[in-house]
C-alpha cells in the first residue's frame, strides 16, 4: 500500500475521531455565544399599560446627553472614562465601546433606572455580547424575549439585536416589572429572569454591580 494511501486513511481516521470527541460534547458548547440567562414570562398586559409601553419604546431619537451643567457633564465624562476602563476587556473597540456606554446611560436615565445596577443585569444576562441568544430564545445585550416586540413593538424580532433597541426595550421592561413590585428591586429582577421569588438571579446582578458603581 502506498504511503499516500496511508497518509489518506490516517486523516480520514483522525476526522472520524474529532467528529466522535465532538458529538460527546454537551449541547450548549457548540452553539455560537449561548446565554446561560433566562427569560421574561409573556403575562396578559392591560391595554393601558400595553399602550404605556409602546409609547415608552416608540421614539427612537439617537442617545444624545444634555446637562443642565458644566458640572454635570464633567460628571458624565468622569463616568464615562472610568467605565471605559473597565469595559476594555470585553470590548476592545474604542467607538463600540464609548457608543455602548452612552446609550446605556441615556437609556438608564430615561426609564429612571440605576445605570450601574443594568451594567450589572447586562453582565450576568449576556456578559456583554450584542448576539447572545439563551437556551429559552432571549436575545442581546439584555436577554429580551421576542414576544415583546409583538405586544409593545412592530413584531420584528431581529431588531432585539441593535444595540439602542435591545436597551431600550430592555429598561422599559425592567421598569415595568419594578413599578409592578412597588419598588422593591429584588422581585422586580426576579420576574426579568422569569425566576420570581428564587434569590440566585437578583444576588448575582447585585453582585455584577458592585463592579459598575459610579466612581467617586
Amino acid at each position: 500500500m502506498s504511503d499516500v494511501v496511508l497518509a489518506g486513511e490516517r486523516i480520514a481516521l483522525d476526522r472520524r475521531k474529532s467528529l466522535q470527541r465532538l458529538s460527546l460534547l454537551p449541547a450548549a458548547l457548540l452553539l455560537p455565544e449561548q446565554s446561560r440567562a433566562g427569560g421574561q414570562l409573556e403575562e396578559p398586559l392591560a391595554d393601558s399599560v400595553r399602550t404605556a409601553l409602546s409609547s415608552a419604546i416608540a421614539n427612537s431619537a439617537p442617545p444624545v446627553p444634555t446637562f443642565a451643567s458644566t458640572e454635570a457633564r464633567l460628571a458624565y465624562l468622569r463616568w464615562l472614562s472610568s467605565m471605559s476602563d473597565r469595559l476594555y476587556p470585553r470590548k476592545k473597540d474604542f467607538t463600540e465601546r464609548v457608543d455602548f456606554l452612552q446609550t446605556v446611560w441615556y437609556e438608564t436615565k430615561r426609564a429612571g433606572l440605576d445605570t450601574s445596577l443594568v451594567l450589572g443585569l447586562i453582565q450576568v444576562e449576556s456578559a456583554f455580547r450584542k448576539f447572545a441568544v439563551s437556551s429559552v430564545g432571549a436575545r442581546g445585550y439584555m436577554q429580551v424575549m421576542p414576544f415583546w416586540t409583538r405586544v409593545i413593538g412592530d413584531g420584528d424580532p431581529g431588531k432585539l439585536f441593535h444595540m439602542q433597541t435591545n436597551l431600550r426595550f430592555g429598561c422599559v421592561i425592567l421598569r415595568h416589572y419594578l413599578d409592578r413590585e412597588r419598588g422593591d428591586l429584588y422581585m422586580a429582577l426576579g420576574r426579568y429572569n422569569g425566576s420570581r421569588g428564587k434569590p440566585q438571579y437578583p444576588n448575582a446582578v447585585f453582585a455584577a454591580q458592585r463592579k459598575w458603581l459610579n466612581p467617586a
